[in-house]
């Protein structure tokens, strides 16, 4: 059994309902639902494409006097195979595109005429030209492939995945980008067991691209010091704060203004039943009940995010809230929260998930992502980190 899974028997009779799920929301998608049928989607459409074009300038040179020419249909099918298909492919297409304006031309048995000659000579010339620009493509292909196998390590070596149990607490992370291309952003989460406990984080750098990614490797190295060294979790978040003042320094631009990062950080103590938390304007963390019964954690005093100390200081104040056995801690970004439907409407994880519950931190994770994919019709537009923790 892979890590994380969990026994056939139970989860998989119950038709991926666990006992207490409530029944879906119509309205919302059902993620027991059995997928739906496959569309003949846009790419398939234009794959199909050169064919199409060909058949269509056959007919159209058979059905149309000599004078009109084809030439068009048979110099678009290569064109368009090119960047589409395979170098086989759009070799064969431009073969057929000639073959099919030679014979349209000399239909009747009739011989070559200067016009037959300059039509297929065009058409041979573009379905050339085709083939260059299939190997042009090819190229680009095989780069962008090597390039987001970089990413994909760097976001391993960044954000690698927690272990499965760390200081007697079963923990999954998940990040979800909004591009299919893209491998990191500015969200981020981290784990580090101490002598005073296990401590997390889980943050949203403001701003995108390489300047937002700079940004997470300065809180997750500084955090992972700061979670050895500091006695208290408040103590974790200055240290943050100070990491993120001197990166302001070195930036250039709106962001060495306006950066900052949302982030709420959490310390599970050794044995003590508890979970301390400091929030630093971030989305309010998660309690699920072992019952389904679901708990806001939200910040009695609300701080500014990380980095915007030059606005005023205010000591951070942990709170603390019984972690019982069998409860489960959910932290996660605002791309969880303000996913939306084709309507507008926001996922609400906390009227989804309450009531439910969770054999494994790993399979809420799945459930969520799973559903908040369900939600926008797979169109999220920003990242999404998700961290669960859970005392078994």
């Amino acid at each position: 059994m892979r890590s994380g899974e969990v026994e056939e028997s139970p989860y998989a009779r119950a038709g991926g309902r666990l006992p207490g799920d409530p029944v879906p929301d119509p309205g919302l998608g059902d993620e027991t639902a059995p997928p739906l049928p496959r569309r003949f989607t846009p790419r398939a459409l234009a794959r199909a494409l050169p064919a199409l074009l060909i058949a269509g300038g056959v007919l159209y040179g058979l059905l149309t006097p000599r004078e009109f020419t084809a030439v068009p249909f048979f110099t678009a099918a290569p064109l368009i195979a090119a960047p589409l298909s395979s170098l086989r492919t759009t070799v064969l297409t431009g073969l057929a595109a000639v073959a099919a304006m030679y014979a349209v031309h000399t239909r009747g048995g009739e011989h070559p005429a200067v016009a037959t000659v300059t039509d297929v000579v065009t058409v041979a010339t573009v379905a050339l030209l085709a083939v260059a620009i299939n190997r042009v493509v090819r190229i680009g292909d095989r780069r962008l492939a090597s390039a987001r196998e970089i990413a994909e390590a760097a976001q391993r070596a960044l954000l690698p995945e927690p272990a499965e149990r760390i200081g007697g607490f079963e923990i999954a992370a998940r990040y979800e980008a909004a591009r299919q291309d893209a491998f990191i952003g500015g969200d981020l989460y981290a784990v580090q067991d101490s002598p005073r406990g296990v401590r997390l984080v889980v943050g949203d750098v403001r701003g995108k691209g390489l300047g937002a990614v700079a940004a997470v490797a300065v809180v997750i190295g500084a955090f992972r010091e700061a979670a050895e060294q500091e006695a208290t979790l408040e103590a974790v978040a200055q240290r943050l704060e100070r990491a993120l003042a001197r990166e302001g320094t070195r930036r250039d631009g709106v962001d060495a203004f306006e950066g900052f990062t949302t982030a709420v950080l959490v310390e599970l103590p050794h044995g003590d039943g508890v979970v301390r938390i400091v929030n630093r304007g971030h989305p309010s963390p998660l309690l699920l009940y072992a019952d389904g019964t679901l708990r806001t954690l939200a910040a009695p005093d609300p701080a500014l995010p990380l980095g915007m100390g030059d606005l005023g200081m205010w000591p951070d104040r942990a709170q603390q809230e019984a972690f019982p056995s069998g409860a489960t801690l959910l932290l996660h970004t605002d791309g969880l929260s303000e996913a939306r439907d084709t309507h507008g409407r926001f996922y609400d994880p906390e009227r989804r998930l309450a009531g439910r519950t969770f054999p494994a931190p790993v399979v809420l994770l799945d459930r969520l992502a799973d559903e908040v994919r369900r939600h926008s019709g797979g169109g999220m537009t920003d990242d999404m980190a998700l961290l669960a923790v859970r005392r078994p």
